[in-house]
């Protein structure tokens, strides 16, 4: 996700097919829930099928909106972004006035009121031009510090890794099983672009994988990808029902949990560059994973009922028109 517009590489069919002849893409192994008991005990209050939206502290001409704006149809609310400090792995919040809020207090205030309604309001860090780096043990502390204390200082229930850039495995473990350790109930999301989860072998599936007994959900920008191969070894182009299912299959059969996959689309064609799908396309994408209806071309071997459900890019572009995406996806994914 962007301040701006957004400016993701692209990898075109060539590109995934020759990883797939490297050997980068795999295909299948046990879920989560079957090797791992204990991967749906985490964050108890998120619900079973939940709705995440970004909310842009920053403006970037979609509609400029308060946490009390945002629709009750978002079950997390993830605030974008922490940046990265002067010192390395350490992050922190700034409220941007031109979000409207007059002091911090009214922001807080409004924090509570989300979470006493049932939601979970988290601080999400990177960004399309976000510059942070987890690369060894002390700003591996350093990011963990930072982020208890923003959850201490404004009352964010987790954190969301949006970091585009690159993730080392090793120390992001670290920082996020450090930060669970001291707040057991942290609600903790990802949204990794397309190629960073085509196989259980990179950086920012490994880290998934190692966090599974208390991560929340990985809602993968299914957008600003070019075309990528599914499951099934076939090439499917964004912006379709196969590309969201073919895609979503290789997290589901490479070890998480669907509890902890969801599907991250762009709320307009104003929030992507490319990728943009109709709200009917995401509930049909989401039907086709739990029910095994509305499918296209792409049907998996299997159903996935319990599957988290939809994020998207953002609250505010929502709102741009007329929270159209939210009152589309947020009452499907409700009553999966």
């Amino acid at each position: 996700m962007v301040r701006a517009q957004f400016t993701k590489r692209l990898l075109g069919a060539a590109a995934v097919v020759a990883l797939a002849a490297g050997g980068l893409i795999s295909a299948g192994s046990a879920n989560a829930s079957e090797d791992h008991p204990d991967a749906k005990q985490h964050a108890a209050a998120v619900p079973e099928h939940a709705v995440t939206g970004y909310w842009q502290n920053f403006d970037n001409g979609a509609t400029k909106q308060k946490l009390s704006d945002v629709p009750d149809d978002y079950d997390i609310i993830a605030v974008a972004f922490a940046d990265a400090t002067g010192s390395p792995g350490a992050v922190d919040f700034k409220l941007d006035p031109g979000t409207g809020y007059s002091d911090e207090q009214q922001f807080k205030d409004d924090i509570k009121a989300k979470q006493a309604a049932g939601k979970s309001v988290i601080v999400s860090v990177g960004g399309e031009k976000g510059s942070i780096s987890v690369s060894d043990d002390a700003s591996a502390d350093a990011f963990a510090s930072s982020i208890t204390g923003l959850m201490d200082k404004y009352g964010f229930n987790g954190v969301d890794i949006d970091l585009e850039n690159g993730v080392n495995s090793t120390y992001m473990t670290k920082a996020l099983k450090a930060i669970h350790d001291k707040k057991s109930d942290v609600v903790v999301t990802m949204a990794p672009q397309t190629i960073d989860m085509q196989s259980a072998s990179t950086e920012y599936f490994k880290t998934a994988l190692a966090i599974k007994d208390f991560l929340t959900v990985v809602n993968m920008q299914y957008y600003n990808s070019g075309s990528m191969q599914g499951c099934d070894g076939k090439v499917y182009s964004q912006g379709s029902v196969d590309f969201l299912t073919a895609l979503a299959c290789i997290q589901l059969e490479n070890g998480l949990d669907p509890s902890q996959v969801g599907i991250g689309v762009p709320a307009s064609t104003s929030g992507a560059g490319s990728g943009y799908v109709e709200p009917g396309v995401v509930n049909d994408a989401l039907d086709c994973l739990a029910k095994g209806s509305g499918c296209g071309s792409f049907k998996p071997s299997k159903t996935y009922p319990g599957i988290r459900g939809a994020m998207t890019w953002s609250t505010n572009w929502d709102a741009a028109s007329g929270n159209a995406w939210s009152k589309a996806v947020g009452p499907h994914v409700h009553g999966l």
